[in-house]
């Protein structure tokens, strides 16, 4: 998927040649033609999961969940020993399910660690936009619930864009970079994110990042650089995006 996000962005970005992209990605021309010709979308849409294991104890889970967030933070239970109790209860399921339904239930009730980013104070225009999430608790018919709200800031004109979910399910995140991008009329070169666990799956040492493959499609469908490729220079204000968008 990096390799074709390189093709795109180089190709219909950039303007190189398809014989060019050849030679220096050591492809065959067909390929590289095949991939910038490709004019569909990705889809984005997520394969629910099975949990044959653990659905019977989601419940319990959450009801766990639920008690600890009332606790003083060093009191609460990791996910492992989460899942040390559920065996307890005669869970015969993986610690994987049970950690990724711990990861989720702290995601959709605002409960997930966020971490500071630091970014430099100089941009060129339509070089950088950063993206990241907040929470607000609005009262809609009297009823008070929490929704999260994705923010788009292009770095060098500090234009904002946010648009609100009911949570960081990463179908959201994904759409909210194509309002976005509709929004500005173009696509930065490069987005900053803030290891967001639905755009990164890991985090290596220095600068080195391992992307979901939704997110890595996207980036090839828009033609913006994933975060651990160094910037190339600046365009003018925002590339315009495919597709009129």
């Amino acid at each position: 998927m990096e390799t074709i996000g390189k093709i795109r962005r180089r190709g219909l970005r950039d303007g190189e040649s398809i014989s060019g992209l050849a030679r220096s990605l050591q492809l065959s021309r067909n390929t590289v033609r095949k991939y910038l010709t490709a004019g569909a979308e990705p889809v984005y849409k997520r394969k629910p999961q099975s949990v044959p294991q653990l659905g019977p104890w989601c419940g319990r889970l959450d009801e766990w969940l639920r008690g600890d967030g009332l606790l003083p933070k060093a009191q609460r239970r990791t996910a492992r020993r989460l899942f040390e109790c559920l065996q307890a209860e005669g869970y015969a399921g993986a610690y994987d399910s049970v950690q990724r339904h711990v990861r989720q239930w702290k995601i959709e009730t605002g409960r997930a660690t966020v971490s500071t980013a630091f970014v430099p104070l100089f941009f060129a225009s339509g070089d950088v936009a950063q993206f990241d999430w907040s929470y607000e608790h609005v009262v809609p018919g009297g009823a008070g619930t929490t929704i999260k709200l994705a923010h788009f800031r292009l770095a060098y004109s500090r234009q904002m864009f946010v648009v609100a979910y009911p949570r960081e399910a990463q179908e959201m995140v994904l759409d909210a970079h194509n309002r976005a991008f509709a929004f500005f009329g173009g696509v930065p070169r490069k987005v900053i994110y803030d290891h967001l666990k639905t755009v990164v799956d890991v985090v290596f040492t220095g600068k080195e990042r391992q992307f979901n493959r939704r997110f890595l499609a996207l980036a090839s469908h828009y033609r913006f650089e994933p975060p651990s490729i160094g910037l190339e220079p600046p365009l003018g204000d925002c590339q315009q995006s495919p597709a009129g968008q």
